[in-house]
């Protein structure tokens, strides 16, 4: 059970070399991992990668006829620690998660990873859920790989080039004995393309050939005094090959431009986005041909050193593309340029947000400004700056409903303001139970028990329930993370006249609910409420059956209720409601 079947797609993963291959993102890199003779696949779905896991599922049937075992992971800690397989045998693994939360989660078993090293390819693909578009805390995966020395691609966002960095993430792994992370945006998830595909390739060395014959490396396990030497491997051995394979293989590319005495350095994932903010400006055409030379870094981490000294010699100035913050490549750059003399001026943060999405506009306007102070020849009037046209005549028709004093001529009209004068018409919309669903009538319950009980501490989690915090029900005072509601409320663990309440979901509650929060509680002998909201599914992330899902999964075992899991662990006191809609009853 999932949102949606992949059954009629997952089928183009069966074509061979010299066909085309049309689809969007998440089909072709499952594609490019077959073709790559991965041997093994796991994962924890979240957006924007749950369609991967969907499709894994969906194409099961194909990657058991290459040899290749996939398994729906219990959590991301427990996808993360499945690339064990790829420590002390030659075979290539692959997991994949939602990104940061997930690879939070996964964190102990990444770090252990990347300490030790690999033998086989490893590849970490993370959705990279950041931007407007999101649902989770704003950060960057970039800060995990800088801590670990994990190898950060950032592709741009077409089939080619993702399919490509899935081949090249394996062989960089397998040639610095690290392993590597694909990041992989909303966009780039979703794009659609074709490429020309190759053949699918069975394991070179399978799960059961390792079991027959183990194998076992002292140095590669993390303990004393292995771990000490662990870290000069990294900095003496591991980063300089992996320099060596990215520069020889050219993983970051450049395009030439012929106004060469300014440049553009960007993250690959954002090189769609710079070619439209470009056209808008009149600086590229409409096959992407760019007049500014351009340094696509398909690779973020490590910074290939002698590759951006050699693009910015000879150049004023050159302006940086980073989504997010802190700015970690900015700092990296301006290292790397003073470190060699190179006086040229590096712009970043200085034109464009610290902080938020990269959207066209949002770079567009960037590339005036840097443009602007380096380069005015540079700006043109072109057609589509038109496309602004309709917004700023909205905000004309929405401030006569909210007067305000005249702007002055030459303040700029920004899609904020917009936004700004549109919200004085249109109310506020908050995310919302899907009308019907059974959870509505718990947290109905919920607000009539406090009537006569009183305000209490609530601790949410992550999932539908977690729309109780929002009006209508206003409940809820934390989230900290998914499957941590009973966690949360662990302090509040003291006498007093209320008790506290907890509540997570069943997709929480296998994923770590039952030992975090569940097992915890038994062992500190907690005296709160934890509510349980069972859907028979994770709904947080996308549909998919789980331990306690009452469909019958011919891959899976379900019916495991979680009732029985509570009493397991110790719990005394369970009581089950089957039918949430009878609110007496609930409350």
């Amino acid at each position: 059970m999932a949102e949606r079947s992949f059954k009629k797609e997952v089928q183009q993963l069966r074509i061979g070399a010299g066909e085309e291959f049309r689809g969007e993102g998440i089909l072709a890199v499952t594609k490019a991992l077959l073709q790559s003779g991965v041997g093994y696949v796991a994962g924890y779905q979240g957006s924007p990668i749950s369609h991967l896991m969907d499709v894994l599922a969906d194409a099961n049937d194909i990657l058991q006829e290459l040899g290749v075992h996939f398994e729906a992971s219990a959590s991301e800690a427990t996808a993360a620690a499945t690339l064990a397989a790829s420590v002390m045998y030659p075979i290539r693994g692959a997991v994949t998660w939602k990104s940061t939360v997930g690879t939070n989660v996964a964190s102990d078993a990444l770090a252990n990873l990347a300490s030790g090293g690999v033998t086989g390819g490893a590849l970490v693909i993370v959705g990279e859920d950041y931007g407007e578009g999101s649902s989770i805390m704003q950060e960057r995966s970039h800060a995990f790989a800088m801590k670990s020395q994990i190898w950060l691609l950032d592709p741009r966002p077409n089939l080619e080039s993702m399919v490509k960095a899935v081949e090249d993430g394996f062989e960089l792994s397998e040639a610095s004995k690290t392993p590597v992370m694909l990041q992989l945006r909303i966009r780039g998830c979703h794009v659609h393309g074709r490429f020309v595909a190759k053949e699918n390739k069975r394991p070179a060395f399978t799960l059961a050939q390792a079991l027959e014959s183990p194998a076992r490396d002292t140095s590669r396990i993390v303990l004393p005094p292995a771990s000490f030497l662990h870290e000069q491997e990294k900095i003496k051995d591991r980063w300089p090959a992996a320099i060596r394979y990215i520069k020889e293989h050219k993983l970051n590319e450049h395009f030439d431009g012929d106004q060469d005495d300014i440049g553009l350095i960007l993250q690959g994932g954002l090189y769609n986005g710079v070619i439209r903010a470009l056209q808008l400006l009149g600086l590229a055409d409409n096959f992407g041909n760019s007049r500014i030379p351009l340094y696509v870094m398909n690779v973020t981490y490590p910074v290939i050193e002698d590759e951006v000294i050699d693009f910015c010699r000879g150049k004023r100035a050159v302006l940086l593309l980073e989504e997010g913050q802190p700015d970690y490549i900015e700092q990296n750059l301006h290292a790397v340029l003073r470190r060699a003399g190179i006086n040229t001026h590096l712009s970043g943060k200085d034109v464009l947000p610290m902080a938020g999405e990269y959207t066209t506009q949002v770079m567009r306007d960037g590339l005036r400004e840097f443009l602007k102070r380096q380069r005015p020849e540079s700006l043109q009037t072109h057609p589509a700056a038109a496309a602004d046209a309709p917004a700023e005549r909205q905000l004309q028709i929405t401030e006569v409903a909210r007067p305000k004093p005249a702007r002055p001529a030459e303040q700029p009209i920004t899609f904020h303001k917009h936004v700004e004068g549109l919200a004085a018409v249109v109310p506020p919309w908050p995310a919302g139970f899907c009308t019907g669903c059974p959870e509505r009538p718990i947290f109905s319950a919920l607000t009539l028990a406090q009537e006569t009980l009183g305000q209490h501490h609530i601790s949410c989690d992550i999932g539908c329930h977690l729309f109780s915090i929002l009006p209508p029900f206003n409940l809820g005072a934390t989230t900290m993370g998914y499957g941590l509601g009973a966690s949360s409320a662990a302090a509040f663990n003291v006498p007093a006249a209320k008790r506290p309440i907890s509540i997570m979901g069943d997709g929480g509650f296998w994923h770590n609910g039952l030992s975090s929060g569940i097992g915890n509680a038994v062992f500190n002998k907690y005296d709160g409420v934890i509510v349980i909201v069972d859907n028979f599914y994770a709904s947080a992330t996308g549909g998919q059956d789980i331990l306690s899902s009452r469909a019958e999964n011919p891959d899976r075992s379900t019916n495991n209720p979680i009732d029985q899991a509570v009493r397991g662990v110790g719990v005394k006191w369970v009581r089950t409601l089957d039918r949430t809609y009878d609110v007496a009853k609930v409350r």
